[in-house]
Parts: structure tokens; sequence; C-alpha cells
């Protein structure tokens, strides 16, 4: 085989070494093909979820003042008009990703209702943050608002990605796309363990300003929303707005005292406790 062929195939080979090694090419997503996204980062396109697990606005008690403010916050966003990116922190269980869910179906809906686009939702796992730069440059270009939600949102030591995050909320070149708005849900208030802040205090040369790098994220949020723990009140209205949408007949004292005993042996009342319960009385009433 004469030289140049020789060079050729290996060179032929190298690029095909290569165009494997490479990430996959973004792919254009069919955004007509549902109403609800997930973000697969290692293969850099959006998965159709058919059907969402949400259950209606309706059915989530206690959360009145915090209900109404990110409602209202997603309609303004979804009408072209101002709106902040949220944080929803706080208590397990006490609904705050059931709320984005039933928020983003309620709003769509009103803006079907008007003729115009809805909303649609895009799921994004808390291990992907750092392809955010990707998925936005996906969703720039779309005729769609995208409500963009990370459940659990969180980040431990030595996790870097959170400066990802930072960018695109505010302060990189291109920011959030004029059609995307954040909402995130967490346990914590500021989104990084206690330790890992009081161990920037300490060890940093300049432990204000490294305490401010790590604080600053949760301040991206224009709007904070926090869920606490429920009265006991609140709980039995949970258990019963359940017991009412599913259609269960229990006789009323009967179900406030083994509501009551479910919530006692789980340690906790909480919207998901009180469904929980629910879901065992369902099963054992057959219905």
């Amino acid at each position: 085989m004469p030289a140049t062929d020789t060079r050729d195939a290996l060179l032929l080979r190298i690029a095909e070494a290569l165009d494997r090694l490479s990430p996959p090419k973004a792919q254009t997503p069919d955004f007509d093909a549902a109403d609800a996204f997930v973000w697969n980062a290692g293969e850099t396109r959006l998965q159709p979820v058919p059907a969402v697990s949400r259950v209606d606005l309706v059915l989530l008690k206690g959360i009145d003042r915090v209900r109404d403010q990110l409602l209202d916050n997603t309609l303004r966003f979804a009408r072209g008009r101002p709106a902040n990116n949220a944080l929803l922190w706080g208590a397990r269980g006490m609904g705050k990703s059931s709320l984005v869910k039933a928020a983003h179906a309620t709003v769509s809906a009103t803006l079907v209702a008007e003729g115009k686009p809805p909303l649609k939702l895009v799921e994004i796992h808390r291990e992907d943050i750092e392809s955010l730069p990707v998925l936005m440059g996906l969703l720039r270009p779309a005729p769609y608002p995208f409500l963009l939600f990370c459940d659990d949102l969180s980040f431990d030591a030595e996790d870097t990605s959170y400066k990802s995050l930072k960018a695109v909320l505010d302060g990189g070149v291109e920011g959030r796309p004029a059609n995307v708005l954040l909402y995130a849900t967490s346990n914590r208030r500021h989104l990084l363990a206690r330790e890992m802040i009081e161990n920037e205090r300490s060890t940093a040369i300049n432990p204000g300003e490294a305490v401010e790098e790590k604080v600053s994220l949760s301040d991206r949020f224009g709007l904070w929303l926090g869920f606490h723990r429920c009265s006991q009140d609140e709980y039995l209205a949970m258990v019963k707005g359940y017991v009412d949408h599913l259609g269960l007949n229990a006789d009323p004292e009967q179900l406030r005292r083994e509501a009551l005993e479910w919530s006692t042996t789980r340690g906790s009342r909480s919207g998901r406790v009180a469904w929980q319960f629910v879901q065992d009385l369902a099963g054992r009433l057959g219905e």
C-alpha cells in the first residue's frame, strides 16, 4: 500500500476515534410532543413526559400564601411580564415540588384558554446542573415559555457545579433566556450544608468573602418561599381534602383518630404523610 494511502487511512481512523470521544450533538427537540420534558444530559436531549405525576392545586392545603405567590409569579412570566426565579425551601413533605407541578398545570391551561402557547415544564436533575448552558441553548430559540424545575437542589463539599447555576441565574454573559424561568426546591434555605459554610469561614484567608461566595447562590433567586411544619388542624384538613377527592366513605371521628395515630407513628405531620395515610385507608376500604 502506498505511503499516502496508509497516512490517509490512519488520519481517518484518528478522526473516527475523536468523533466517538466527543459528546453527541444536541438534538433539536420536538416541543409539540408533550407539555413536560426531562433533560437527559448524557444524550443531550429532552425526553417527553406523556403524563406528569401531579396533584390538583385545590388539594394542597396549609400553604395558601406561598401557593398564591408562586401562581401569580408563574402567570406573570407566562404572559411575558417580569417575574423572579423561585426557591421553595423548608420542611420535607409539605408540597414544594407538588406546588410547582400544580402551578405549571394551572398556568398552562390558562394560557391555552387565552389562545396563547402553553407553558412547558422541563425538569433537570441536580447532578446535571453543569449542563445548564447546553440546555439553555436548546430552549432559547423555542416559541414557548419554559418553567425549568430542579427538585431537591443542594450542594455538598467539593462540589463546584453551583457556579454553573450562578452564571445562568444572574451574572453570565448570556444569562437566563427571556423565555425560561427557574424554580428549585430544597430542604436548605441557602442550598449548602451548614458545615460547608462553617468550614469556609474557618479555613479561608478572608472568611467573610468565602461565605459570601457560597451564600450568594440562593440570593440569585428573587423569590424565596418558605414551607414550615403544619399544625394538627392543617394536617387533618389535608387528610379530609384527600378523602373527599377520592370519594372515600369514612366515619369522621374514626378518620380523625386514625389519621392522628398515623402521624404519631411517622413522627411528623405533612402533606406527604396525609397522602400516605389516605392511600392506606383507601386500600383497607377496598376503594
